[in-house]
């Protein structure tokens, strides 16, 4: 069964942003030409980009304006969202500028000042460090040393530090140059429409909201199993591990989205304060919660360690110790080289008793076993309920149904979505902090990671294609993961 969605007969329109001139840092790296540079373009073809602005493409080493222009058409064209007309491209080339910052940030802050007068005097400043927090921090220091910090806005990739001690160091240098109003840090998983559909199937349709507690969800999952390697990222990889990478950067966000109370609006603030109040009623993990894993042949991987400790899986049970939550598990599950790949959050309702029904209805429960919703949180995103039926026939005989909602086929498709990155690319130009986390919120999720970050439990060697070190069965029995059991049947 499937259900259909009618799209408003008048849907608003996106704010344009004021002038900006914008930095990106790290503008030949990979996140750039996969995600920065298309996404920025077609916020430009869609009429969400300023009307005057300058995009500055700032590298360590020599890249002149036409080797900038250059990487940024073969980044769009390789992108293949949409098709890419030369009339817009030749508009948009006009925008871009480049820049050398391996000698320095002089020859940066006269570009700025260049592109600020060419652009419009009032024009806004936004910084893109699209780089590692250890490359991040000596370019905030000389972002600071130029004055290119007073007034800008400054978006800055996860992982945000390594520990709660470097947290704290990496939070003391940003706001020694600039103010936490100025500072969006980003997580491209909240700007995805599946996760922000969390907030209107809660509290817009009372269906649910009244049953979203511990009186009838037996547990939470948040499953996100990749098939793919840790592709050429070693370096990476490294420094950071998939519970770093994965569950205090991602999914503990999603997690807010899940179990917050209702705000008072939808505004940054209240939205903020609740999510904030879902992580200080997070229980600190222990060893024991966690379970690590690494995929046979991880350390032949080019810059890997041959003795590397480093997980490539994670999967953990966490608990929100508030009136809501008291009791209710919510797993989460991250990996590399797994069997399939998704982007899952299942809201598993407790089972009703169901003695009026024959004993032998009872191989429903091959399954998964609860009545659940799923949430697809890949692009283009889904929700589905399952739930039991009768069977047709003489006899009363349970079989399992679903109804499926879709973005593919709701709303005019996935066309008029905007990517997660270019959603949130635009929050910032125009100032919206609603998907963005706190310094406050990210120190506390490095206080409830700790222990396990400097106790962490051995990493289980796990065959590619499969699905993880056996342990995580035991950490949630006895529950299932409910990708698996659909994929595995």
């Amino acid at each position: 069964m499937s259900t259909t969605a009618t799209a408003p007969a008048a849907v608003s329109r996106a704010p344009v942003p004021q002038e900006q001139v914008i930095v990106l840092f790290g503008a030949t790296g990979d996140l750039s030409r996969r995600k920065l540079l298309p996404g920025i373009f077609h916020l430009f073809q869609a009429g969400l980009m300023p009307e005057r602005f300058a995009l500055i493409g700032a590298s360590r080493g020599h890249l002149g304006n036409d080797d900038f222009v250059e990487l940024a058409h073969d980044a769009v064209c390789d992108s293949g969202r949409r098709p890419v007309s030369e009339e817009s491209w030749h508009r948009f080339a006009e925008s871009l500028r480049s820049a050398s910052i391996g000698n320095g940030f002089e020859g940066l802050a006269e570009e700025v000042a260049d592109a600020r007068e060419d652009v419009g005097g009032e024009a806004s400043l936004l910084h893109y460090l699209s780089l590692p927090p250890s490359a991040a921090a000596g370019v905030i220091e000389e972002l600071g040393r130029n004055r290119l910090g007073e007034g800008a806005r400054v978006i800055m990739e996860k992982p945000f530090g390594r520990d709660l001690e470097s947290a704290r160091e990496l939070d003391a240098l940003v706001h020694s140059v600039f103010d936490e109003e100025q500072v969006f840090r980003i997580d491209h998983y909240l700007g995805r429409e599946a996760v922000q559909n969390l907030l209107a199937m809660r509290f817009a349709n009372g269906m649910f909201e009244p049953v979203w507690n511990r009186n009838h969800i037996d547990h939470v999952q948040i499953d996100v199993p990749e098939t793919l390697s840790i592709e050429m990222r070693g370096d990476f990889y490294e420094e950071t591990g998939a519970f770093r990478d994965m569950i205090v950067t991602h999914l503990f966000q999603v997690l807010s989205f899940v179990a917050m109370e209702p705000p008072v609006s939808l505004g940054a603030k209240s939205l903020m304060v609740e999510r904030e109040k879902v992580f200080d009623s997070l229980r600190p993990l222990t060893p024991a919660d966690v379970v690590r894993g690494q995929y046979a042949g991880y350390r032949d991987e080019a810059g890997v360690a041959p003795d590397s400790d480093t997980e490539t899986f994670v999967a953990l049970r966490a608990f929100v110790e508030n009136w809501r939550w008291e009791g209710v598990p919510f797993f989460l599950r991250s990996g590399k080289r797994l069997a399939a790949s998704h982007h899952q959050l299942t809201i598993a309702f407790s089972a009703p008793p169901r003695r009026m029904f024959p004993i032998d209805c009872s191989h429903v429960a091959d399954g998964f076993g609860h009545d659940h919703l799923t949430f697809e949180l890949g692009d283009p995103g889904s929700i589905s309920a399952s739930f039991l039926a009768k069977v047709p026939g003489p006899e009363m005989q349970l079989g399992q149904a679903s109804m499926r909602f879709s973005y593919a086929d709701s709303f005019g498709g996935p066309e008029q979505a905007l990517d997660p990155y270019e959603r949130l690319i635009h929050d910032v130009m125009v100032g919206d902090r609603t998907l963005f986390t706190t310094s406050a919120a990210i120190e506390r999720l490095w206080e409830v990671a700790d222990q396990v970050v400097r106790e962490p439990p051995p990493a289980h060697v796990y065959e590619p294609g499969s699905w993880g070190p056996e342990a995580t069965d035991e950490l949630l029995a006895p529950h299932r993961w409910h990708v698996q059991s659909d994929i595995d049947g």
